[in-house]
């Protein structure tokens, strides 16, 4: 009997050191990983981010990409945040383009980080065009003749929403997307969006990245926003840069380094 407690106690001694690590170590590698939410720009859907989106993916990352409705900032966020209801747990934030104008505005507290891809990054007041500014960042070719209007039908019904931006087709390949080949900007043709003018003259409200860990990616090679106006937010907002060499999308044309700066945000 006493060979048999003895054993009895041994056993139970090492299922309560197992017990013990096991507690110690699930916290580490059971907290769940964030959802990923991928927010396009103007003159783009959500099949610009489908190369990013994969990579997440194949690593284990819930990737959403919710269709931005490109009518208005305050209204834009909240179709996004639509989207952040469904989900539960924390949240990595991502926009491209006009896109950040639009993470910009939405202010969940699951989200736990922001990145930045090749966007406007306001501050409270500030509009698209004011950053955009030709005096202060000069550079941009996203003016007529490749920048044109036309009359659309609102899907949401607002007054003086129905004037949308969009880049003619014989410019879209040399000032969007310039570095990537002819197949892939024809594709990127057939899936733009334009944008409400209107848009681009609404106001930002109070910044959600003040108060969020940001990541920024500036393209240095950027025909829409200049390169100069991306480094100016992304100091301002003390974000953790990088500069690719590329063209405004840059989600398209260097999916690996935007993959990995999400993968970084993600913790």
């Amino acid at each position: 009997m006493t060979a048999i407690r003895t054993l009895r106690s041994a056993l139970l001694a090492v299922l309560i050191a197992v017990v013990a690590l096991a507690a110690v170590a699930v916290p580490a590698w059971a907290a769940p990983r964030p959802t990923v939410v991928l927010v396009h720009g103007a003159f783009a859907d959500p099949t610009s981010w489908n190369g990013v989106a994969a990579q997440l993916r194949g690593q284990g990352y819930q990737v959403l990409t919710p269709e931005n409705p490109l009518r208005g900032p305050a209204g834009d966020a909240a179709a996004i945040q639509r989207t952040l209801d469904t989900v539960e747990g924390p949240i990595v934030l991502v926009g491209h383009s006009y896109g950040g104008f639009v993470i910009s505005n939405v202010h969940d507290p699951d989200v736990v980080s922001m990145v930045y891809v090749a966007a406007f990054a306001p501050t409270q007041g500030e509009f698209t065009q004011l950053l955009l500014d030709p005096v202060r960042f000069p550079g941009s070719q996203l003016l007529p003749p490749a920048l044109q209007v036309e009359v659309v039908d609102d899907p949401q019904g607002i007054a003086g929403r129905n004037l949308d931006g969009y880049v003619a087709p014989e410019y879209f390949h040399d000032v969007f997307v310039q570095d990537v080949d002819d197949a892939t900007a024809a594709d990127m043709l057939a899936h733009q969006k334009s944008i409400a003018l209107a848009a681009n003259l609404e106001p930002s409200g109070a910044p959600s990245w003040a108060g969020k860990p940001s990541w920024y990616l500036v393209s240095q090679q950027d025909r829409v926003i200049p390169p100069a106006a991306q480094r100016f937010m992304a100091e301002r907002m003390g974000a953790q840069t990088t500069e690719l060499d590329s063209s405004h999308a840059s989600l398209v044309s260097h999916p690996d380094e935007v993959t990995a700066t999400i993968v970084t945000a993600a913790g």
